[in-house]
């Protein structure tokens, strides 16, 4: 007996008759089904690890052709912003009964190539993506939209219209929020230190940054803005550029709160007084944000509704895909909110 409670052949029938149950529930409850009670739940589950069983995902998945599997792609799990999101987005999946499948394409256009054929192979029942900041042909995506399998795009999304679902913040609000703080403040020479202008997140926050300096009417200086990659050490390098010139600005909006930070200690560093002589506006509400010295203002983006946001766009696609409807989405764009969030840098 023993040695049969150790065999890995053993099937869902040898769960329903150890627990005399229909096989129908014990499938439910493995599949962690909604309308099965947690005690039937947790029994099933004890039973499945006594007698070694182990699901045939593959065997599964071809024949009611779903694996409750959704792929998530991002550039690197490390960001702020996409950690808070991709919490949420598991724990609100797993309510539902779906596995998340993780990949970081490390912001490399063939790595991403790679990773959606790989999610597609592994019949992902849908994929959400955050693309690369070089992303601009997304022609590696359309073996989904031909297979009718939802494609949602959150955050980084293609900037051309493309078949897909996209969730993207209000960037260019909080481009807007950023500049108009500083400008009502009495700023005159706002630096913005953006990222590359491939990206739907700087070409919109930038255009924020602007409107609200032309409705103020103060002139943009062309030369206090600049499009790079977003770390610490290009930042450092920019502010060097800055004040050791004739250009300093009085104000610094920074399109991340890693290089608003980096501005921070730059400043610090060479005794320019924050928020006396040099104000500094960053965005994300990065944690770190609140304990830098002063704390920084930033513009919040609200990961976890992004994150819930993302999820019940997926439901609801799956559940279109479920009902063979076909998903036609060239027009399908959700817009969450962002907010000022003023601390002692302004």
């Amino acid at each position: 007996m023993q040695e049969k409670e150790k065999n890995h052949d053993n099937t869902i029938l040898d769960i329903a008759k150890a627990l005399k149950l229909s096989p129908a529930t014990i499938s439910r409850a493995l599949n962690n089904g909604t309308y099965v009670k947690a005690e039937t739940k947790k029994r099933v589950i004890d039973m499945a690890e006594k007698l070694g069983y182990r699901r045939n995902l593959m065997a599964s998945s071809l024949r009611n052709n779903k694996t409750n599997t959704i792929g998530l792609l991002v550039p690197r799990i490390s960001m702020f912003f996409h950690a808070a999101v991709i919490t949420t987005i598991q724990n609100e999946l797993y309510k539902h009964g779906y596995n998340l499948v993780i990949c970081q394409s490390n912001d490399s256009i063939t790595l991403e190539k790679e990773l959606a054929s790989t999610m597609f192979s592994s019949r992902v029942d849908a994929l959400i993506v955050a693309c690369t900041l070089e992303t601009e042909d997304f022609s590696h995506f359309d073996v989904f939209v031909k297979n009718n399998i939802p494609l949602i795009f959150y955050d980084r999304v293609p900037t051309k219209p493309y078949n897909a679902t996209i969730i993207k913040g209000d960037d260019f609000r909080g481009g807007y929020l950023a500049a108009q703080h500083l400008l009502e403040l009495g700023c005159k020479k706002i630096a913005h230190i953006s990222g590359p202008l491939t990206s739907n997140l700087y070409i919109d926050r930038l255009a924020g940054y602007k409107k609200a300096c032309d409705q103020y009417k103060v002139a943009i200086n062309e030369d206090l803005i600049f499009h790079q990659e977003l770390t610490h050490e290009n930042a450092r390098k920019v502010m060097e550029i800055m004040f050791e010139g004739d250009n300093k600005p009085d104000a610094i909006f920074t399109a991340n709160d890693t290089s608003a930070i980096a501005a921070l200690e730059y400043a610090r560093e060479h005794n320019i007084k924050v928020p006396e002589d040099l104000k500094i506006v960053g965005y994300s509400n990065d944690s770190r944000t609140e304990i830098v010295r002063p704390s920084l203002t930033t513009i919040e983006q609200f990961p976890v509704l992004f994150g819930v946001k993302v999820v019940e766009i997926v439901l609801k696609k799956l559940e279109e895909k479920s009902n063979d409807v076909e998903i036609s989405v060239l027009s399908d764009v959700t817009t969450t909110p962002v907010q000022l969030i003023r601390r002692m840098s302004t």
